[in-house]
């Protein structure tokens, strides 16, 4: 039986606070009443005198009548927690001067939280995965925001408001754990994402992304996560990763199973009967740069060494381009070999951290773990690369150019003074070719004659064009709407079509898990500061109005344009052209980037930052009445009042400030 049936009265701390009875929430009465009843809850039935409740309600600037003003409140909370009683009341007890609050532990929504956790540890233990999987989705399934709600960051609600939401985190890591235990690596990714932004310096959610990870097939990923705690860490507090996590990166390094906790191999993907696979996403929109690429073939062929640069943002289609080529490379005769800038993984059990040059030559000499090449990087390698390729017609590829290092650039450079009249094509892939890291290499191709293909996003009629190859009809509408939410992003475009139709746009859309990850990995590697920004874009409708989030964080234009830019430079804010606009255009949150924020706002969080939103535009100059109405209307309960304060008295700007900064302190 669910735990809210069995009592007639149930309380709930996993969030805002509420009391209900039976189905129905309780009206509990204006914010120092609903203060009042938190206090007592906190306790947990011990007393609390009188002195102690008028220092928690108003601090030192107790009113005259503070503690009539208490007794009057208790009477109200009687009334509504205890409406049967015939003489004094078995609820909200009197003592000396004191008052406490006897509620049962099974009425208590904390006590049920625990109780689900508890049996999800001990089936998790006894590798009852079915079991502990629902016993640990019941416990979160009763959080209906950050604990205690509006309480939170009052000084009495401070310590147990912590414990509440350290055993939510521990909740979550479990459930990571559980979701990696049964091979569901795609959700498992998603929670631990969630974790590490939730909790940044938080060892436990690190690793467990990074078994997700490696379990997931990402092993790269998985280090490279590494790389990122390990830096946040030495900048934040100047120290380094546990014996503990250096092992479990060591593991990574070595595909040791048994030490990463992965004892079963990954689950491989099953078509079941009757139901066809999922068709891959055909490559569309990008027949000039498949034309030019064609042409540097045929010009190696004549006996021609020839470079070329294929860059754009992350999920551009770079490796996806790369791929179709080598392809048809192949088939023209070609030999083929490829490289990371990154960390190349062989076929056996290491990760190779062998230089680009270094792979290429293992490549072409037929087996990447088993050739006998130096590793230092130096004329010999790049004399064996020069005389494998001069015996026929080779494609070399090197993807990941950001991730080498200036050692391989400095190789490649002189790689490309070495290839003359080779029948040879080098293709480098980057994301940025203004990056200073790349300039000296990019300036050496560049006397060369090197192509210079960049990826842009895709138009609508690309996607249309997408949609007709996968033999799916869409309406222009619909089709337009997926480009909007894509952004025009190759691989966030693939992952929409993986979705049922009816989820792809529409108020049913979702977003997809692995878009999700890779949004909360680019949010964790912001600020607090600047992840709260971005929160109030998202509530406002996701344009960026600069002048609002400067003045309801109390910012300068330039503090909000400066976590702009950093949030543009990670493809969370793009800009929008308009001629017709003073500025020529506007910032705006990515689509699904907005919709993953709004995700994650708790409905008391998202209540917070709309009525501190809407006390800006009430205390200044001509607000804009719909767009104040909107946000007063999302405020719910936390509504401030319309009018503006009279001539001569601090306006609603200044006086809500203090409390509008200690409103949304939680929520970074």
């Amino acid at each position: 039986m669910n735990a809210i049936d069995d009592h007639p009265m149930w309380y709930g701390m996993l969030g805002p606070v509420v009391v209900r009875h039976g189905r129905t929430s309780l009206d509990l009465g204006p914010r120092q009443r609903r203060l009042l009843l938190t206090r007592l809850l906190i306790e947990d039935g011990r007393p609390v005198s009188l002195t102690e409740l008028c220092h928690s309600l108003w601090g030192d600037e107790q009113p005259t009548a503070a503690v009539s003003s208490i007794r009057a409140h208790i009477s109200r909370l009687r009334s509504v927690l205890d409406p049967d009683r015939k003489s004094r009341s078995s609820v909200l007890v009197s003592g000396a001067a004191s008052y406490a609050l006897a509620v049962p532990r099974e009425a208590r929504d904390t006590t049920t939280f625990e109780a689900h956790v508890l049996r999800a540890r001990e089936a998790y233990s006894r590798e009852q995965l079915p079991l502990a999987r629902a016993e640990i989705d019941a416990a979160l399934g009763l959080w209906r925001g950050p604990a205690l709600g509006e309480a939170a960051e009052e000084p009495f609600a401070l310590r147990e408001g912590a414990r509440l939401n350290a055993a939510r985190q521990d909740a979550r890591e479990l459930l990571a754990a559980i979701l990696i235990a049964q091979g569901d690596l795609v959700p498992a990714v998603s929670v631990a994402e969630q974790l590490t932004v939730g909790a940044p310096l938080r060892e436990v959610s690190w690793s467990l992304l990074m078994r997700a990870l490696y379990a997931a097939g990402r092993p790269v990923e998985a280090l490279r996560q590494y790389d990122r705690f390990r830096t946040t860490l030495a900048r934040e507090l100047g120290l380094d990763p546990s014996p503990g996590l250096r092992d479990l990166h060591m593991a990574v390094l070595r595909h040791d199973t048994a030490a990463l906790g992965l004892p079963r191999p990954a689950r491989t993907s099953t078509t079941l009967s009757g139901v066809p696979p999922v068709a891959r996403t055909p490559l569309v929109g990008r027949s000039q740069e498949t034309a030019r690429l064609q042409t540097l073939l045929g010009e190696a062929t004549a006996g021609q060494s020839r470079w070329a640069v294929v860059s754009g943002e992350p999920g551009s289609g770079k490796t996806r381009l790369l791929d179709e080529f080598a392809a048809q490379a192949a088939k023209a005769g070609f030999a083929v070999t490829r490289a990371s800038g990154g960390h190349a993984l062989s076929r056996g059990k290491t990760v190779t951290l062998r230089c680009a040059v270094t792979q290429l030559a293992d490549g072409l000499h037929g087996s990447g773990e088993d050739a006998d090449m130096p590793d230092g990087g130096g004329e010999d390698v790049l004399t064996t690369l020069v005389r494998q390729i001069a015996q026929r017609p080779t494609l070399c590829v090197v993807d990941d150019l950001d991730w080498a290092s200036s050692g391989v650039h400095d190789q490649l450079r002189l790689l490309a003074r070495l290839l003359r009249d080779v029948p040879v094509v080098v293709v480098c892939a980057l994301r940025d070719t203004q990056s200073p890291a790349v300039s000296g290499l990019l300036a050496e191709l560049a006397r060369l004659g090197t192509a210079w293909l960049r990826l842009d996003a895709l138009g609508s009629d690309d996607v249309a064009g997408i949609l007709a190859a996968r033999g799916e009809r869409a309406s222009p509408a619909e089709t337009e709407e997926l480009h909007r939410r894509s952004e025009g992003n190759p691989f966030v475009l693939g992952e929409l079509l993986k979705l049922p139709p009816a989820q792809r746009t529409g108020p049913c859309a979702l977003v997809p898990d692995a878009v999700r990850s890779l949004v909360h990995a680019r949010l964790t590697e912001l600020p607090a500061p600047t992840r709260t920004t971005l929160m109030y874009a998202a509530v406002d409708g996701g344009r960026l109005d600069i002048a609002l989030l400067a003045g309801v964080q109390r910012l300068t234009h330039e503090q909000v344009l400066r976590q702009v830019d950093d949030s543009a430079a990670r493809r969370l804010v793009v800009w929008d052209t308009d001629s017709a606009a003073a500025a020529g255009g506007h910032y705006r949150l990515a689509c699904l980037v907005h919709d993953v924020l709004l995700d994650t706002l708790a409905t008391s969080s998202r209540h917070l930052f709309h009525a501190a939103i809407a006390r800006e535009l009430i205390g200044g100059r001509d607000p804009d009445q719909v767009r104040l109405a909107a946000h007063l209307r999302a405020a719910g309960p936390m509504a401030p009042a319309r009018a503006p304060a009279p001539t001569g008295r601090a306006g609603p700007h200044q006086r809500s400030a203090a409390r509008r900064t200690d409103d949304v302190r939680a929520i970074r």
